[in-house]
């Protein structure tokens, strides 16, 4: 439905020349870009209370932000205001079909589809992102200033919930129409602010720091009953003071953590729950009469398999198996399971017939079966 043009640029010759480097504007990225979502769309999911949404006004240089669900829209004025809505992707098949042109990065990348509607004016102030963002003009226009990241530049909070800048030098200083694309590195100062009624959607990608990390994989060593070895030391001897920590002891220490991060088997079962959980709620709906696995080969004979918007999935090789994780929980595989495996990461939809000879595999026809059975795919039944 949306076919991706990065300037003259190939995929592998924009991976390497500007991701994580330098800020691009991609005319017209979007050739003859219709809008997937009305904003009267949006205002109905910002009124969802399992949906995240603010609304950010600038009226006389005072800004303020207000966290949805939204009972009425007094405070989207005619102009300087601004509606965001998070993860529309979960909600909306056809916006969520916008991250597709954005998989050749990685799937355990990609976050999610965050859709803006401003009025004249409109927008969040000057700003830095941690992570990497392609921002696609729907309807209207937006005026947009992009610059280099800059050590010195200081940030203040407006409030509590509204973090800006200082002002930049602009190395992109454009006005985006429908179709138009920015890419914004980590880091990058940037601003944007609506020259006319316009929507606004930013494909965002997971970029973890290592906080995040560590705090994460202590959870999942206290879930699954690992990291239990204990410090010891058979050769302690007298000390001249007894109150020092001695550097050796130090050391030890941080081999014992170190240690816990060495098996690789763990490290990779770890990753495979933490980057699939998704941060959001989904728009799951589960079958109402469950089916078996024995039942899974004639339930999709001949359909089309869907992904639901929002799951996150990937998989990894172990040594003697495929891990495959879906939405925090991981299945193990067999390798001659790989081509279909590929078909539920890599695909939103595909034809049933082009896994159907790996439900054989009684591993793969009874995780299938789970994940249909909750919802996270799913075949649309005929009316």
């Amino acid at each position: 439905m949306f076919d991706l043009k990065i300037n003259a640029l190939t995929h592998a010759e924009f991976l390497k020349e500007y991701w994580q480097k330098k800020p691009l504007l991609i005319k017209g990225g979007f050739a003859d870009f219709e809008d997937p979502i009305e904003p009267e769309e949006l205002a109905g999911l910002a009124m969802e209370d399992d949906i995240e949404s603010r609304l950010i006004t600038n009226h006389d240089n005072k800004w303020e932000s207000y966290h949805g669900p939204f009972e009425d829209f007094s405070l989207l004025t005619e102009t300087n205001s601004t509606l965001l809505v998070q993860a529309v992707d979960h909600w909306h098949p056809v916006a969520a079909e916008l991250l597709e042109p954005f998989r050749f990065i990685p799937n355990w990348r990609i976050d999610d589809l965050m859709i803006s509607y401003s009025t004249p004016g409109g927008g969040v102030g000057p700003h830095l992102d941690q992570y990497d963002v392609f921002i696609i003009q729907g309807e209207g226009k937006r005026h947009w200033r992009v610059g280099m990241p800059d050590a010195n530049l200081k940030e203040f909070a407006q409030n509590k919930s509204l973090l800006q800048v200082e002002q930049f030098n602009a190395i992109i200083d454009e006005v985006l129409e429908p179709g138009d694309i920015l890419y914004i590195p980590p880091g990058c100062p940037h601003e944007g602010y609506a020259v006319e009624n316009a929507l606004n959607y930013s494909v965002g990608f997971r970029a973890p720091d290592t906080k995040d990390f560590l705090s994460n994989f202590a959870d999942y060593l206290i879930d699954n009953e690992l990291g239990k070895t204990r410090y010891s030391d058979k050769t302690l001897t007298l000390r001249e003071s007894s109150g020092e920590l001695k550097n050796d002891e130090v050391e030890q220490i941080q081999n014992l953590m170190l240690n816990a991060i060495q098996d690789k088997d763990v490290i990779k079962r770890w990753l495979g729950n933490y980057l699939s959980q998704p941060k959001h709620d989904m728009d799951l709906l589960p079958l109402d009469e469950p089916i078996s696995s024995d039942e899974l080969a004639n339930y999709l004979s001949s359909q089309v398999i869907n992904r639901a918007g929002g799951v996150r999935t990937f998989f990894q090789n172990l040594e003697d198996c495929l891990l495959l994780s879906v939405n925090n929980e991981s299945f193990q595989l067999p390798f001659n399971t790989l081509s279909a495996v590929k078909f539920l990461t890599d695909k939103t939809s595909f034809d049933a017939d082009e896994i159907i000879s790996s439900l054989e595999c009684l591993e793969f026809a009874e995780m299938l079966t789970k994940l249909i059975n909750e919802g996270f795919y799913y075949i649309l039944e005929e009316e």
